[in-house]
């Protein structure tokens, strides 16, 4: 059920209805009810939800669609637009897709903002938020059992998904729309892990670990813990990182150096 909030009747006397409509979706996008990519509910549905006409909420969505803020596609109906433009021709895009460093920025930025997501999270989270970070964790595991290098691109968004379903769950809207800001990036660093990590069993069995240490820290209201593990999950991402980096690193240097020798036994 959508949760339209309260505007006062005095604020309905000083706007026009349409603008008034339009705040309250805008309100659900802030508020992280409605996401980028959503389709909006069928126009009975808002007219019901918003307690308005079908003439007053045409005009609403119409502000909306001149604000960017939806967009409108012929057999999909209106959906929530991409806020943040297209980011994923960047510099900051391209820089995480040409420069290993970027990937480590980007952790660090993780381990900052989604310890305190998970922290308030396990504080605010609503029975509603609990069940969606449930069935997020549930299809995480599913996936975790069943591995495939055909689904690893699945098994990211999957990943991705429980942590954004936390993320959702604190309740801070500039924090919310500051890490979905970063979504790509995020599903690229996800993917990352899930490419170049579960394949290493003793890996995947710390990765599957700290998430399910972090569903039951946040459900189980302790946001301590859960700020805790959640810095912990990233820390742990960055150095099994490194430490293939360091492992390509020493095989590089043992192939040059075997190169080295079978010239040198040539030049004898």
């Amino acid at each position: 059920m959508l949760d339209t909030g309260n505007t006062t009747s005095e604020n309905v006397k000083r706007k026009p209805l349409p603008d008034v409509v339009a705040e309250r979706i805008e309100r659900l996008i802030i508020d992280g009810i409605l996401k980028v990519g959503d389709v909006l509910p069928s126009e009975r549905r808002l007219c019901e939800k918003l307690g308005a006409s079908r003439s007053v909420l045409r005009e609403g969505l119409r502000l909306l669609r001149g604000r960017g803020i939806i967009e409108t596609e012929h057999g999909r109906g209106s959906y929530i637009a991409r806020l943040a433009g297209e980011t994923d021709t960047s510099p900051l895009s391209y820089l995480m897709e040409s420069q290993s460093r970027t990937l480590y920025d980007l952790l660090e930025v993780r381990a900052i903002l989604e310890s305190e997501a998970a922290r308030l999270a396990a504080l605010r989270a609503t029975s509603a938020d609990v069940v969606l970070i449930r069935r997020r964790f549930d299809e995480l595991k599913d996936k975790q059992e069943s591995p495939t290098d055909a689904a690893l691109e699945e098994h990211a968004r999957v990943d991705h998904g429980f942590h954004r379903s936390i993320n959702g769950a604190s309740h801070n809207p500039v924090l919310v729309h500051t890490l979905e800001s970063l979504s790509d990036l995020m599903l690229r660093s996800v993917f990352a892990s899930v490419a170049n990590l579960y394949h290493r069993p003793a890996f995947k069995r710390i990765i599957d670990r700290q998430h399910e240490r972090l569903f039951d820290a946040v459900t189980g209201r302790d946001p301590e813990r859960a700020e805790r593990i959640a810095k912990e999950h990233i820390h742990a991402l960055r150095d099994m990182f490194m430490e293939i980096e360091q492992e390509e690193l020493r095989l590089s240097t043992a192939v040059m150096r075997l190169e080295g020798w079978k010239r040198g036994d040539g030049e004898g």
